[in-house]
Formats: structure tokens, C-alpha cells, sequence
């Protein structure tokens, strides 16, 4: 796989990692499909990372010291680095970085950024003012070492989001990348052969009270009568629900990735509603933020024109072009899927609306987590469109305080979930309660089979280890489920087994005591069926 290779390269003649002394490092968060953390601390918080934007690839490390303590994992780093698509150039440092560069492994240039660089080594505090110049270098091509902390920075701008304002992060998070407020955990750990996991740290996600105060202005409720919605998959770090059915199934969600937001409402109906106007206003103000640019609305959407032209923003019909300020789409179409997820990922806003149940139900045999053309746009970005309908209903807001801190969220329940069972944490009565939906959530999520992920191959490996676990429930006609938890794993094993690259090694986990029955091969089987009415009845067998 794409990410062991990278890992292997960049870790190669690593055994271990000393973090000791007075360097403080930023717990970094990880959300792209292409992030790799290097290295992670025995409390699963990840201190430096790896990534692909676009032609190029960047290194972020959690605090600047680290540029010199480890001269092997940097001349690896170098060598990862260095541009396919252009002459081997100048590998240039930031002026402030002088002391930096009179002990690193290899030649540098004390210089200014430039575009016409190999690789560019910075610090996370002075990237702000040629952000965008070093985004575009490492989407062409060129290498990135960004290294710093941010929770210092935190303490300084207390009200400010460590996410969205801090300057590392104008540049990082297009790759999927944040520098955090959290204060990373220092020691000398190993270096694993293989892509550490970073379950211990799943819950760091995103507080967002703030962006549900806005998007909520106004609205005391759902008005979602006389349609059929699909069931939104929340399961990025940086996505949220916003609406929910009373039993927690989210037919509105939203989600930053990079630099840009998305909402997704799960049927294009509700952006032309009137009884749900209020909230596309302000889902519309949400992703501008405050620009002024220009609102593009595919034009088959003419009716959601004239429900968001009352925002004051400036809304036209349009396809999709890059200079817009935000993007409004279906999620019936994939054409410009590429274009814009870095629209999105640089800075603009997507609206886009539209259900899966009826693509699902007409493309039976296949794999709506990975076939469907909006949730090619969206997966990535931390939502998927799943094919569960969800009925029309009048449904009431959800409490801020409550949704914001305590609410069902993918990652800091499986974390939780996780905790209890490897490390024996008493689970609440609400989150036993969440259980169901976890284990629904897990399914889908397995089903993206995305093996280039580090954090879809790092869920798998929690999973797995999980099966593999001596509590593991064996079920007979003595033995029922009765618990919550056996119910999960019993429910985990099933979808692990599905998607495991080794499902054979499963099995002894999940049937320990297997009877040992004759094997029997080449042998014939009648099937009697009637297939008048099942189209391409071979694949149901």
C-alpha cells in the first residue's frame, strides 16, 4: 500500500524517537486520506505527520526543535520530498530558521520563499503571508517541511480557533494536516514497523457550538414532510451532525476540510423548501465567511436561486467554476470531483444536496460508500450519503450545548467504545445507548475499503484487535447475547471479516471451538429458483 511505502521510506534507520527536554510539541490532527503519522506518543497523540497535495508532499512536525534532533528521519525526509516533476533545485530555509539550518543533515539556503524552490523548510508562526504561494508549490510539486507548536499560540488567542486561524494550519490542513492547541505528551518510545495507530486519540475533534449557534439562528425545526431522505454517515474528525431524526439517524451535516466548509443536506429537495429556508440562509453565510464572491448554483437548481439570493449574496446559475466563493450541487453527479474537493480544500464552500436510497435500490450490486457519485465528492471531506431512507417528518432542532459537547459522534465513540473493551472503562447509560448506531456507523465505514487510508487501515486494525480479543462473545443456545457490548462485537466481527484482507486468520477468533467437518471439493450442487423477476440473478447466490 501507497501509505506503508511512504511510511517505511520516511522512518527507515529509525528505532527510536527521544522527545525528551524543554521542546514542547503540538499534538497534530489528522483528517486527509493521504496523512501518515510518523511519529505517535504511547497516549496515541500524533507529533509529526506526512501528506500529499496535489504533485507534492509535505512533513509537518510538532515543534521546530525537531528540524535537528533527528538527522536520519530529515534526510529521509528530503529524499520523500524532493520533486518528481521538476530539477533537482535549491533546498531552501526561512531567514528565521539561521541557527536551524548551521546543524541540518544536508546543504541549505537561508532565503525567502519562492516557487522555483525543490523543498522549503519553515516554521508554523510566519507562513501567513505567502500561505497561498506555498500552497500552490506544494499542489504543483514542491516539498514542505512546516514545523512548529500551536498551543502556545492558543494561550495568546484564547477566543480564536486553533484549527481555522492558526498560520501553520493556512498551509497544512490542505493536506490534511492541523497543528492543535493540545500540548503533546514527551518520551522516548519505539518506532513500530508498521504505520502506528492512533486510536488512543480518535476523540480530539473540532468544538463546534460556535457553528451550530449560527447555523441554528432562527430554526426551532426540520420541516421534512413529503420526502425521502437518505441517512447521513458523519465520520470525519472536522464533520458534525446538524440535524437528526428523534432516534439519531442526521439527514443535515456539516464539515470543514482544509481551509474550506461543506453542508450536506441529504435531499436536494430541502434547498428550495420554504420551511427550510431560514437554515439554508444561514448555511450559505456559514460557508461565504463573509466574502462577497460570487454563489454558484448549478442551474438545474433554479428554485434554491431564488431561496438563497434572499441571503444578499451575490447567487448565480452557473456550473462549476473555481472562482467562485461557494458552490451549490447535487450529489448526483462526480464531473468535477477532483476540482472540487480542492475548491473546497483552499478555501471555498460547498453546498450540496441530494439523496443515495434510489441510486442504491438501481444499482443494487454496488458499493454505495464507494460508487455513488456524491459520496466520490464527499467521503473524503468526512461524510457519506448512505442508501437508509430516512421518512419526511417534523422534526425539532437539535439542543446546541447538548449536540455540541455530548452528542453522538463516529470517532469519540469508538474511542470509548474501544477504551471499554481493551482497557475495561465503564461505558454511560447514553453512551451504551449509542452502541446500535456505532455499530451501524462501523459497518458502513468499513465498506470504503479505502486501504491507502492510514486512518481507514488504523480503524481496521482497532476493529480487527478487537475480534481478536479472549472476550471475544461465542454464542450458542447456553450462551445468549444479553449485553450491549457482545451484541457490538458479535456485530463487528460480521463487517470485519467482510472487508479484512486475511479473513481466514479471522476466523478462529470468531469460532473458537470449530468442529472439525469434512471438506468436500468438486462437488455439484442443484439449485430449484424461480428468476422471473431478480435481474442478474446469478449475484444473488
Amino acid at each position: 500500500m501507497a501509505c506503508e511505502r511512504d511510511y517505511n521510506t520516511l522512518m527507515a534507520g529509525v528505532q527510536e524517537l527521544d522527545l525528551q527536554g524543554n521542546a514542547i510539541p503540538s499534538d497534530l490532527l489528522l483528517t486527509g486520506e493521504h496523512s501518515i503519522p510518523l511519529a505517535v506518543n504511547p497516549r496515541g497523540q500524533v507529533l509529526m505527520a506526512a501528506s500529499h497535495y496535489g504533485q507534492g508532499r509535505i512533513v509537518v512536525l510538532g515543534h521546530e526543535g525537531f528540524l535537528t534532533r533527528f538527522p536520519v528521519l530529515m534526510k529521509n525526509a528530503l529524499t520523500w520530498l524532493r520533486p518528481t516533476t521538476r530539477d533537482a533545485g535549491v533546498v531552501g530555509i526561512q531567514r528565521r530558521l539561521r541557527a536551524v539550518a548551521e546543524n541540518f543533515p544536508i546543504k541549505t539556503e537561508l532565503i525567502d520563499f519562492r516557487n522555483d524552490l525543490s523543498i522549503y523548510i519553515t516554521d508554523a508562526y510566519s507562513v501567513e503571508t505567502c500561505a497561498k504561494d506555498q500552497v500552490a508549490f506544494l499542489k504543483a510539486g514542491g516539498g514542505l517541511i512546516i514545523a512548529g507548536q500551536a498551543w502556545h499560540w492558543s494561550h495568546k488567542h484564547p477566543q480564536e480557533s486553533t484549527i481555522r486561524n492558526f498560520p501553520g494550519n493556512k498551509v497544512c490542513s490542505v493536506a490534511g494536516i492541523y497543528f492543535t492547541e493540545h500540548p503533546g505528551q514527551v518520551s522516548i518510545f519505539p518506532v513500530p514497523r508498521n504505520i502506528p495507530s492512533t486510536w488512543r486519540a480518535l476523540s480530539m475533534c473540532q468544538n463546534v457550538k460556535k457553528d451550530l449557534e449560527f447555523l441554528l439562528e432562527g430554526v426551532s425545526e426540520f420541516d421534512t414532510c413529503g420526502t425521502s431522505a437518505s441517512e447521513v454517515l458523519v465520520h470525519g474528525p472536522l464533520a458534525f451532525p446538524i440535524a437528526l431524526t428523534p432516534d439519531g439517524k442526521p439527514f443535515f451535516a456539516g464539515a470543514y476540510y482544509g481551509l474550506g466548509r461543506v453542508i450536506l443536506v441529504s435531499h436536494e429537495c430541502y434547498l428550495s423548501k420554504n420551511t427550510t429556508s431560514t437554515f439554508m440562509i444561514n448555511a450559505i453565510k456559514w460557508l461565504a465567511e463573509g466574502r462577497q464572491g460570487v454563489v454558484g448554483i448549478l442551474p438545474s437548481l433554479k428554485a434554491a436561486d431564488e431561496v438563497l439570493a434572499k441571503s444578499g449574496l451575490d447567487c448565480q446559475l452557473t456550473d462549476f467554476r473555481d472562482d467562485l466563493s461557494v458552490y451549490v450541487c447535487t450529489s448526483y453527479s462526480d464531473a468535477h470531483c477532483a476540482e472540487i474537493q480542492e475548491f473546497v480544500a483552499e478555501g471555498g464552500g460547498l453546498l450540496i444536496g441530494g439523496h443515495a436510497w434510489n441510486w442504491a435500490r438501481t444499482n443494487w450490486s454496488s458499493n454505495v460508500m464507494t460508487e455513488y457519485p456524491g459520496n466520490r465528492i464527499l467521503n473524503e471531506m468526512g461524510l457519506s450519503l448512505l442508501e437508509n431512507t430516512l421518512s419526511g417528518g417534523l422534526y425539532k432542532a437539535p439542543e446546541v450545548e447538548h449536540s455540541s459537547e455530548e452528542g453522538y459522534h463516529f470517532w469519540r465513540m469508538l474511542q470509548r467504545f474501544a477504551e471499554h473493551v481493551k482497557l475495561g472503562q465503564k461505558l454511560t447509560d447514553q453512551e451504551q445507548d449509542y452502541l446500535k448506531q456505532l455499530g451501524n456507523d462501523c459497518a458502513s465505514y468499513l465498506r470504503m475499503r479505502c486501504y491507502d487510508s492510514a486512518a481507514y487501515t488504523s480503524v481496521l486494525a482497532l476493529l480487527t484487535d478487537i475480534v481478536k480479543m479472549p472476550s471475544f462473545p461465542q454464542v450458542s443456545s447456553t450462551c445468549p447475547v444479553e449485553s450491549p457490548k457482545d451484541r457490538m462485537m458479535l456485530h463487528i466481527g460480521k463487517e470485519v471479516y467482510k472487508v479484512t484482507p486475511d479473513p481466514d486468520a479471522l476466523i478462529s477468533y470468531i469460532i473458537k471451538d470449530r468442529p472439525n467437518l469434512p471438506t468436500v471439493s468438486n462437488a455439484r450442487v442443484r439449485i430449484t429458483a424461480n428468476t422471473a423477476d431478480i435481474p442478474s440473478w446469478e449475484n444473488c447466490i
